[in-house]
């Protein structure tokens, strides 16, 4: 059955739009099946697309997945799902996207973690570089350095002089080896001059927790999780770690700022096609990602969770950008003899 604009899905009530926004980014509804007359078959001839995410419902990319999933099922006109595929750092659903048809029903929703997977596995079940075809950039989130209320730095110039007189006491979080707040703490070891000890949890949430006890000291916590324990006082924020002042917490220094050059540490959410993809279906899909971060209700609501929009659009997600990215985790990784176990 075709649905037209004012006729909600067999089974439902009645939704508006910015209800079915709402309902996907919290993990309400598991799909977008919101499917327009006037423009259906755009892509494979009016076939669902699957937007398959790396990470478990309830993460970053999900949310992110399902905040766009029925905006894009408005501009495209056809059936937008959302299908978790977790595991192994995000090399399940990759490999399940870059085995599929190239025909655009199949996209990868993952996150930064993407560009890091290549060094961290040196035997995945794809070729990072040839496999897929860059659709776009979701949104960008930055991390904040937290501490426990009590600890003795009030400041990342503290902690640095603390640390350099303490090499190797001085302990931070983070949810598993190779994780990006693992990631996020060699990186400002390399820049900062210190060394730290890490101590990986099984989750963010656990460490989040221990940190905020009083177990370990600091964790690189991502803004939107962490908000509500650092405005009730249970965390203290050091610096975020965007070049720029993250939204939700204006008065909170950048690392640049709070003395570390050059320290950035930044979320996103790529989204990517299989390798083949036809050119005319390409453009079609990244036009539709272009018009859906463009809605305000979406950039409203990632501007909630202290995101922004990728600065140079969502096409920005080049082959460049990616390598890019490779090269400056892949050296993290190596120059720290990183691993996941």
């Amino acid at each position: 059955m075709k649905l037209n604009h004012n006729t909600p899905p067999a089974g439902n009530p009645p939704l508006n739009r910015s209800r079915r926004l709402l309902l996907q980014a919290t993990g309400a509804a598991v799909a977008a099946p919101w499917t327009f007359a006037h423009a259906a078959g755009q892509i494979a001839g009016g076939k669902p697309i699957t937007l398959v995410v790396s990470y478990a419902a309830g993460g970053g990319a999900d949310l992110m997945a399902r905040l766009i999933a029925p905006r894009m099922a408005e501009v495209l006109g056809q059936s937008v799902l959302v299908d978790n595929k977790p595991g192994a750092g995000g090399q399940i659903a990759a490999a399940l996207v870059a085995r599929a048809v190239p025909d655009g029903t199949q996209l990868l929703v993952d996150a930064s973690s993407f560009a890091v997977n290549p060094a961290l596995y040196p035997k995945l079940p794809y070729d990072t570089d040839t496999a897929f075809a860059p659709l776009g950039v979701l949104a960008q989130f930055p991390n904040v350095l937290v501490c426990t209320p009590g600890f003795e730095a009030k400041s990342v110039k503290d902690l640095i002089r603390m640390a350099k007189a303490r090499p190797g006491q001085i302990a931070y979080a983070s949810s598993g080896n190779g994780s990006a707040q693992h990631l996020a703490g060699a990186l400002f070891e390399d820049l900062a001059g210190v060394k730290l000890v890490h101590v990986p949890y099984r989750g963010g949430g656990p460490a989040m927790n221990d940190v905020m006890a009083g177990q370990v000291p600091l964790f690189f916590a991502n803004v939107a999780s962490s908000l509500g324990q650092i405005q009730s006082g249970r965390l203290r924020p050091l610096a975020v770690t965007s070049r720029h002042r993250a939204r939700a917490l204006p008065d909170m220094p950048t690392m640049e700022e709070a003395g570390v050059p050059a320290y950035e540490v930044l979320e996103w959410n790529p989204v990517l096609a299989p390798a083949g993809i036809d050119a005319k279906t390409k453009t079609a899909l990244i036009a539709a990602i272009r018009k859906t971060m463009a809605d305000p209700e979406v950039l409203g609501r990632i501007r909630s969770l202290s995101g922004e929009a990728f600065p140079d659009g969502p096409e920005g997600l080049t082959q460049a950008f990616l390598k890019a990215q490779q090269l400056k985790w892949g050296r993290i990784v190596r120059d720290r003899k990183i691993t996941t176990g």
